[in-house]
């Protein structure tokens, strides 16, 4: 379990190394995102709001990701926390 009482699941480690994944600093639309995922939106936005920094229920999220609204676009981005994170995450083999 990590400082802030987040467990890094497999659901959240692939949302991890997908955004890690995306070029330069422009983070990925939520659509694109859960299509990478294999995911609805909703699923991914869902999990996206346990994986940033808002207090739910009094505990605060590990803040490894922020979502924003560009325009008409909800974009998920990789924080320096969360490209912390992904780089101490061992090598996944599933990868290529």
């Amino acid at each position: 379990m990590s400082d802030s009482g987040f467990d890094a699941d497999a659901f959240s480690i692939a949302i991890l190394r997908t955004l890690a994944e995306a070029p330069g600093e422009g983070g990925m639309s939520l659509p694109r995102l859960g299509k990478r995922l294999g995911q609805g939106a909703s699923v991914v936005m869902r999990q996206l709001t346990l994986m940033g920094d808002a207090a739910l229920g009094g505990v605060r999220g590990p803040g490894w990701v922020r979502v924003m609204q560009l325009d008409d676009r909800w974009v998920a981005h990789l924080t320096d926390a969360g490209r912390a994170m992904v780089d101490s995450l061992p090598a996944d083999e599933n990868r290529s």
